[in-house]
């Protein structure tokens, strides 16, 4: 996939959002995000990465109470991105507040918040979109062999200021707790379709 392919399937569900929620703003909004997600210290959290989770939430949007606001969700959960920072999922979930508060009721405002402060540390719910915005988020871990490869080494580029040995023993670790973690995935469709795949990725890394 190139650029212009991923390009042309997000400005595709922009429009759609647009046209749902009519922001103020569309496409200096977009512009924005599309340059949050091209930032020079991201190598996983780019517009491959917003691309890959709006696909799969194309699959699975039948499923969904309110598919618009899981896609908006989607589009801010790694709109700011530093490898060294630990608050990253708040400064974004404060991001899309910040853009989009006046376009939107502020039900949906807080929900959608709390949706993206919820991507930081993936912790079991009973919300049926929020387990699916986050298995979507986590979908990579279940990807084909080649683009789990792909994955490992662009977390590697955006830590590329740790030291190398260090890095190893922590990244394993994060590896581990998923691997561990049982189910990985929290609606019955993911367990279903990616759990296993998910599992063996995890499995191979781990015991390399």
């Amino acid at each position: 996939m190139n650029m212009q392919q991923y390009l042309s399937t997000l400005e595709k569900s922009w429009c759609e959002l647009h046209q749902h929620y009519q922001f103020s703003e569309p496409q200096k909004i977009f512009n924005k995000l599309i340059a949050a997600y091209s930032q020079k210290q991201r190598a996983y959290h780019t517009v491959q990465h917003l691309y890959e989770c709006l696909v799969l939430l194309e699959t699975i949007r039948s499923d969904l109470n309110d598919d618009h606001a899981v896609a908006l969700a989607l589009w801010f959960h790694d709109a700011v991105y530093d490898p060294q920072a630990k608050n990253n999922e708040l400064k974004s979930a404060e991001l899309f507040e910040q853009y989009l508060a006046q376009d939107l009721t502020r039900e949906i405002v807080q929900k959608i918040k709390r949706w993206i402060v919820a991507t930081q540390k993936h912790e079991p719910t009973e919300e049926l979109d929020l387990q699916f915005l986050l298995d979507i988020d986590l979908a990579i871990l279940a990807a084909s062999a080649e683009r789990f490869v792909e994955y490992e080494q662009q977390i590697q580029q955006e830590y590329a200021w740790v030291d190398p040995e260090i890095y190893k023993i922590k990244r394993k670790e994060v590896l581990q707790h998923f691997y561990q973690t049982e189910p990985l995935y929290q609606t019955e469709y993911f367990q279903k379709c990616f759990e296993h795949s998910a599992k063996n990725n995890l499995g191979n890394v781990i015991n390399a």
